[in-house]
């Protein structure tokens, strides 16, 4: 399996190599880039966040807490004075970081159902949602947002099923079809509820079509360039 610092860079190398192909299109603009290329980092880093001792799912639950925090001190800040307040956000930080990791932890295991293109089609959609709902961001804008965080997923999948074989020793790792899979055929319940929320992320998306659109658009008007160019 490869290390968090290989599964960063391979997630910033493939990232910035698709942001340079949507501005040589001209789906975005140079602006856009940094963005999406962080977004496709984070993509990379989503797998692993049902192992317990990584430092993704350590990093998820620490910014899910403070969130949290947040989210309490706005909501009750003109409720309650402030002791019962700092109580109250301490009670959820506490809650949240090592309570709910807990929980997840307990239901999860490392290479499971976090580990398949399936949970690639979820945070896509998941994050298609969040950018178009809560961002406010155009469908565009959306669902290019969803794409490199599926990206960045994709790639650290196939990484870690590249370094299940062992080229030297011409042998394959027991860990081999366990990195890169459909779904977790161990844990079918789990799957199952996957496939149901990610199905209810994709009805709940903005339709995709003015994205596809656009992309269809953008590689015809490149096309055409290129036949300039060359008369």
């Amino acid at each position: 399996m490869a290390d968090f610092k290989a599964h960063v860079f391979i997630a910033a190398a493939a990232s910035s190599g698709a942001a340079l192909v949507a501005a040589n299109v001209r789906l975005i603009d140079g602006a856009d880039a940094p963005w999406l290329i962080f977004l496709g980092i984070v993509g990379g880093m989503l797998p692993d966040i049902d192992a317990s001792n990584s430092k993704p799912v350590k990093l998820l639950f620490n910014v899910l807490a403070l969130l949290g925090v947040s989210g309490v001190w706005m909501a009750f800040k003109d409720s309650y004075v402030q002791q019962q307040l700092l109580l109250g956000v301490v009670a959820t930080y506490l809650g949240i970081r090592y309570g709910l990791f807990f929980l997840f932890n307990s239901f999860t295991e490392h290479r499971g159902v976090f580990h398949s293109l399936l949970a690639a089609a979820f945070f896509a959609c998941l994050m298609t949602c969040i950018s178009f709902y809560f961002l406010e961001w155009d469908i565009l804008h959306a669902w290019l947002n969803g794409s490199f965080i599926a990206i960045g997923f994709i790639v650290h999948l196939l990484l870690d099923e590249l370094y299940s074989v062992d080229l030297s020793n011409t042998r394959i790792k027991k860990s081999f079809g366990t990195a890169l899979k459909l779904f977790s055929y161990k844990n079918i319940p789990a799957s199952v509820l996957m496939t149901v929320c990610t199905i209810t992320l994709y009805w709940l998306a903005p339709s995709p079509a003015p994205f596809l659109k656009v992309w269809q658009a953008a590689h015809w008007n490149q096309y055409l360039t290129q036949a300039k160019l060359c008369q």
